[in-house]
């Protein structure tokens, strides 16, 4: 067991509610001011988005010039006195399309381009952050809410940015030109075209804020259902041992529902949004051909002036309606780039000094506490650790026990540097931790944790992990130190056997062999090891605390254990209880000393 805080398991079928200390629990925005935070990922690519941006105003330039051509072409090309002018229009308008075609799919091109790439980009920065926050970050926030935003939300951006938010800019030019090419063909008409702006406009804010909350509540439930569903997948055999695969179902089945029905309401709010827009515009359409052939009849119009004016209407109207399509994607976009934004914005706590220090060459390894206390956000009210005082020397083995809770693991976590003391300082070398780098700290420690952690790789990429650059040679030594060797060798494709999704096909005391090796193979100035030998059978233990005795050989070692028999060889054996050091010694000197750890060992050894 680890002295870490755990995080709470949502069981309620009702959508859980975030946490205060929550990073990612924000208020959502009300506005697509959010979608501004594009632009730094934009600007590179910015003679991309010229290109696209002049095909654009090309192919809307096109489209306006067609009702002009269709003017021409029913006034004069349907008259006998012009009858031989009549090919010429309609080539002009084949023209016309060709333009458009062209411009059409240069912008199609450029725009997708722009989007895929923007989508790419933020991917890698909002995961490489991520990637650099403290353990602290994981605990209060679910790995699935993380996944979503990496996934859905920048999909969303995607639509947007490749699709969405070029279909507006091209039917925002087709509306602004279409107008005024209106006005210019019949100010009269445009009059009255222009009393149904406000009518068309008014929807537009009213549903537009309604669909811009639905669109953040939708995303929220996806993230709920990820969240639950990577929670359930991850333990998996708990499930099934507790025969609770029926309430998961119906857990997971009332998450959907709720994702459902807000995204029904979504769409239901986009739907009404586009009805009414599409009837007040094509409704007025209608009302306009009808005064418009009154006009005609009544020699006051020309056909061919009315057919253009007409088509500019349509053209109008359709912009229109594009940019009431749209506009609930534009709004869904700007909730989904505020949520990734929050997760940019989150601060790194664990981050490097401006100057860092460095560690003398060669290493010794020496490491110092000194009066650290340490307590955790979410346990305020009880220091993990308190006035801890430890030195230990270069090439020195000790041992830290005490009983669950004690803040065992707390150490290593302060001396990893996954958190930093609320009291005190910890040293290496002399050097304050906190003044390193903490990439340069954590390369000269090798953790072998308790519990296993494997990559979906290899069983070479595993232990290849603890050095990348590591030739095949020097991982099969790591794997024999480790007394992996020998079931390694034993499996279908020896060290290129894939693992699996965290080692899922190897046993529990495989994996942690295969972990050891994998820290072996670092070769680190100072280990850790969280109860290393906890998933091995005696065999394997007896092999594993051999390879440490070679181990430990010019290399200080730290070593948490539960089991006292694996740290009676210890130089030094430290007893926690309850966050403070009360014992140190030798195994027999405490023994002899009747204190807690004699209490311990006559628990374990009762048997013996």
């Amino acid at each position: 067991m680890t002295d870490q805080p755990q995080a709470h398991t949502d069981t309620l079928t009702k959508a859980p509610p975030s946490r205060p200390d929550d990073p990612l629990a924000r208020p959502a925005s009300r506005e697509l001011r959010p979608l501004l935070a594009l632009l730094p990922f934009l600007r590179p690519y910015r003679g991309r988005i010229v290109i696209a941006l002049v095909a654009l105003a090309i192919a809307a330039g096109a489209s306006l010039a067609v009702p002009a051509a269709v003017k021409e072409m029913i006034d004069l090309g349907f008259s006998r006195d012009h009858a031989d002018d009549l090919g010429i229009y309609f080539l002009g308008l084949l023209g016309v399309a060709l333009v458009l075609a062209l411009a059409t799919a240069t912008r199609f091109y450029y725009v997708t381009w722009i989007g895929e790439r923007l989508v790419a980009d933020l991917r890698r920065e909002v995961y490489a952050h991520v990637v650099g926050l403290s353990p602290e970050f994981v605990e209060v926030t679910r790995t699935g809410e993380v996944l979503s935003r990496l996934t859905t939300d920048t999909a969303l951006i995607q639509t947007v940015v490749g699709s969405s938010a070029s279909m507006a800019l091209r039917s925002m030019v087709t509306l602004i030109g279409g107008m005024g090419l209106m006005v210019y063909t019949s100010p009269w008409l445009s009059l009255m075209a222009g009393i149904v702006v406000p009518a068309t406009v008014l929807p537009l804010i009213i549903f537009g804020r309604m669909v811009r909350r639905l669109s953040r509540d939708s995303q929220d439930r996806i993230a709920d259902s990820s969240a639950m569903a990577n929670e359930s997948l991850s333990a998996i055999q708990i499930v099934q041992a507790f025969t609770r695969e029926a309430e998961e179902r119906r857990r997971f089945a009332a998450s959907v529902e709720r994702s459902f029905d807000t995204a029904v309401s979504r769409t239901f709010a986009r739907a009404g949004l586009t009805a009414i827009v599409i009837l007040i515009v094509f409704g007025a359409i209608v009302g306009l051909l009808w005064h418009g052939a009154s006009q005609v009849i009544a020699g006051e119009l020309t056909a061919g002036t009315l057919s253009q004016f007409v088509l500019y209407a349509v053209l109008v109207a359709g912009s229109v309606g594009t940019l009431a399509e749209v506009w609930g994607d534009i709004q869904r976009a700007s909730g989904a780039t505020e949520r990734l934004i929050e997760l940019l914005n989150i601060p790194i706590d664990i981050a490097a000094p401006k100057k860092p220090q460095h560690l003398p060459t060669p290493i010794q390894g020496a490491v110092s506490f000194h009066a650290v206390t340490f307590t955790y956000a979410a346990r305020p009210e009880r220091s993990a650790l308190r006035d801890i005082n430890i030195d230990i020397r270069p090439g020195e083995t000790v041992a830290i026990v005490g009983p669950s809770g004690a803040g065992k693991t707390t150490i290593f976590q302060l001396l990893l540097r996954f958190r930093d003391p609320t009291i005190g300082a910890i040293t290496i070398d002399g050097i304050d931790i906190r003044d390193l780098d903490p990439t340069e700290l954590r390369r000269t420690l090798g953790l072998v944790p308790q519990d296993t952690i494997l990559f979906a790789g290899s069983v070479a990429d595993n232990i290849r992990y603890g050095r990348l650059d590591a030739s095949d040679e020097d991982v099969e030594a790591a794997a024999k130190v480790a007394a992996a060797h020998d079931f390694i060798t034993a499996l279908p494709d020896g060290h290129a056997t894939q693992l699996g999704e965290r080692g899922a096909r190897l046993s529990g005391g495989q994996r942690q062999r295969i972990a050891i090796a994998r820290a072996v193979l670092k070769n680190p100035q100072v280990m850790l090891l969280d109860e290393a030998t906890s998933s091995l059978d005696t065999e394997s233990e007896r092999l594993i605390q051999d390879a440490f005795e070679i181990l430990r050989k010019d290399r200080t070692t730290l070593v948490i254990a539960h089991r006292l028999s694996t740290v009676q060889g210890a130089d030094r054996i430290i007893v926690l209880e309850d966050g403070r050091v009360v014992e140190t010694g030798r195994h027999d000197d405490l023994i002899n000393a009747g204190g807690l750890y004699t209490r311990l060992a006559a628990v374990q050894f009762a048997g013996a």
